[in-house]
């Protein structure tokens, strides 16, 4: 009998098996908006609620399923406006803002209908699905990988059945910034980036699947952690954003809000890149609620992930500080 796979001849990557992908049972698809697509024009409901703090690409699928949609605000804590009421057949998704919002996604579950709530832990890949309608994840946000979406939920929702085959051309950026440095692969990311607009679900190709199967899970998050924490024993007493670890959380960043206006100068001059989150929400010609522009504007999100020790840490602080005694 012939093998199911070839034996012999040339050298592929060498990846290590370290188990599963996280979060069993969840369909997998191309990415996280992918699989909202799938969810939305399976179910269809009458509308979905959206914070204005997110990304318009997570805006695309309800364009593309025709679903209408609202928006609403948040507060200075990042919690639902207490005036917001969905209707029977409406949904409301919420954001598990950098991973650090676990507890107040179990409240909304009490709040809401959870078939009614969409959790989107596309900044928060370690959170359990809590029961909620459906659970989104996004690998990309937390690993070196080059695609991937997860969706978790109880619906009948069809997988893909062609699978994804744009993985190898995303991953010209991974290898420009292990074989170069950040600046070589910044144009492939873009590009890469480029590569998620408009497109129909897929499945999880299967070069993603082995790169996912090969991470260390544990110590990724291990890292996370002790980075955050010291990020945050310097910076708690001058954050505008009231934060905690709490015990179970692995966050995506350090979410420093600030007043201090060149500190993005002074970290990109140092080569310390960090992204503007949801630039829509900044224009001013965006008709977004001032306070939402204002939480969008004021927040610089510290990187705080596995590829960096605590002395790295130290040089980021080191950049912070320097605003205060300039």
């Amino acid at each position: 009998m012939s093998p199911s796979t070839a034996i012999g001849g040339y050298f592929g990557l060498e990846l290590t098996y370290r188990g599963e992908i996280p979060h069993a049972g969840a369909a997998a698809f191309q990415s996280a908006r992918a699989a909202f697509l799938a969810l939305l024009r399976e179910v269809r409901p009458s509308r979905v609620w959206m914070p204005w703090f997110i990304c318009d690409s997570m805006l695309e699928p309800l364009r593309m399923a025709g679903v209408p949609f609202g928006r609403y605000s948040l507060d200075e804590s990042l919690s639902i406006d207490a005036g917001l009421v969905p209707a029977r057949d409406e949904w409301v998704l919420y954001v598990n803002y950098f991973g650090l919002r676990d507890a107040y996604c179990r409240s909304l579950l009490e709040r809401f209908d959870p078939s009614q709530v969409i959790i989107d832990n596309a900044q928060s890949f370690y959170s359990e699905a809590l029961g909620a309608g459906a659970t989104l994840y996004s690998p990309r946000k937390f690993f070196g990988v080059p695609d991937g979406g997860l969706l978790v939920t109880s619906r009948a929702v069809r997988p893909p059945q062609v699978e994804d085959t744009g993985s190898l051309a995303r991953c010209r950026h991974l290898l420009l910034r292990t074989a170069a440095d950040a600046e070589a692969g910044y144009a492939a990311f873009t590009e890469a980036e480029a590569t998620f607009v408009q497109q129909e679900p897929r499945a999880l190709s299967k070069l993603t699947r082995a790169l996912m199967q090969s991470i260390d899970y544990a110590r990724v998050r291990d890292r996370r952690r002790r980075n955050f924490e010291r990020l945050h024993a310097e910076l708690c007493a001058t954050n505008e954003l009231q934060i905690e670890l709490g015990d179970s959380a692995t966050p995506m960043c350090y979410p420093y809000r600030t007043r201090d206006l060149g500190l993005r100068a002074r970290l990109s001059t140092s080569r310390i890149y960090v992204p503007t989150y949801w630039p829509e929400v900044v224009r001013a010609d965006a008709g977004v609620p001032t306070s939402q522009r204002d939480l969008a504007s004021t927040l610089v999100p510290l990187p705080c992930d596995q590829r960096y020790s605590v002395r790295d840490m130290e040089t980021i602080l080191e950049v912070v500080s320097a605003g205060r005694h300039s």
